[in-house]
């Protein structure tokens, strides 16, 4: 039996004066344990309210998500959740950041002690201990968040785009430092991001959404081996096809609303849908460009 179900999740939020606005419906797939999977997808396609979901934070209206044969319903220490701005304690050092989770259960002070040095070592973080969030780089605050939300020895954790906030010259370096310590914990994650390169260099399947109530447009499997060379003809290979799901996922929305009873497609409304396409494939080009010139001068 799978660790994660997905069963049939549908999520409608009601607007005053007017239409109720379907963000997911009908959603269903499953997770294996040790798994990391990737919702990737335009902005809007409800990957963050999917996400919110399986933490428990937010109800559906339909459907259920079943965790480790249990229904989830609401937050709790079988699921740690990785906020985008990570959300530290900025009055706790790092030790008490870490071990808030096992506090709040009233663990042992020999169990938090153990806990802390195992977490430490897969972090990194020695020596950093005793100091604030404030003391800290990008990264290291990174790892902090994630081993604070490993501390309770959660089932599954969950990432709300965990390099977000993270400029772009650190944000490569970051995801080889997260595919370390997730790959040390051996723990089983599901991330929303909106990088295609970062889905595919950290996860196993990235499921692509569309802002079609979120349908699933693939559940695509990353079958490249670990460490993953962003150089390689796969790794390349995988980035296109995903590129092209994540355009095709932006197209079927401008498709459905030209198909409405109304709607009237007019010359603006195709030059509108023309410029973010060139804009998109210029970003996605610049990217590619500035990856493999950075590559270049590494191996060099």
């Amino acid at each position: 039996m799978a660790l994660l179900e997905i069963k049939g999740i549908t999520k409608i939020f009601t607007q005053n004066k007017k239409p109720d606005h379907i963000v997911l419906e009908n959603m269903s797939f499953t997770v294996e344990r040790g798994q990391y999977v990737s919702l990737l997808g335009p902005s809007g396609c409800g990957k963050t309210t999917l996400l919110t979901i399986l933490g428990g934070f937010l109800p559906t209206d339909a459907g259920e998500i079943i965790l480790s044969g249990q229904k989830v319903e609401t937050p709790g220490p079988d699921r740690g959740f990785v906020f985008q701005n990570y959300a530290l304690f900025p009055w706790m050092t790092v030790k008490e950041n870490i071990l808030y989770s096992l506090q709040v259960k009233k663990s042992g002070k020999q169990e938090q002690n153990e806990r802390l040095q195992e977490l430490l070592d897969i972090s990194h973080l020695h020596g950093s201990e005793n100091k604030y969030p404030v003391q800290l780089s990008g990264g290291m605050q990174q790892r902090v968040a994630v081993v604070r939300a490993l501390a309770s020895r959660p089932e599954i954790l969950l990432l709300d785009e965990p390099l977000g906030a993270i400029d772009f010259q650190m944000r490569e370096l970051l995801q080889e430092e997260l595919a370390v310590l997730v790959e040390g914990a051996k723990t089983t994650v599901v991330m929303v991001t909106h990088d295609v390169n970062e889905s595919v260099y950290l996860s196993d399947r990235v499921i692509v959404m569309s802002s079609d109530k979120g349908r699933i447009v693939q559940d695509v499997r990353i079958d490249l081996e670990r460490p993953r060379n962003r150089q390689s003809e796969g790794f390349k290979a995988h980035v296109s096809d995903l590129t092209e799901l994540v355009r095709q996922a932006f197209h079927e929305k401008a498709v459905e609303l030209d198909s409405e009873p109304g709607f009237l497609k007019t010359d603006a409304s195709i030059k509108r849908q023309s410029s973010f396409t060139e804009a998109y494939n210029r970003m996605s080009s610049k990217y590619t460009a500035i990856n493999d010139s950075r590559a270049a001068k590494k191996y060099n």
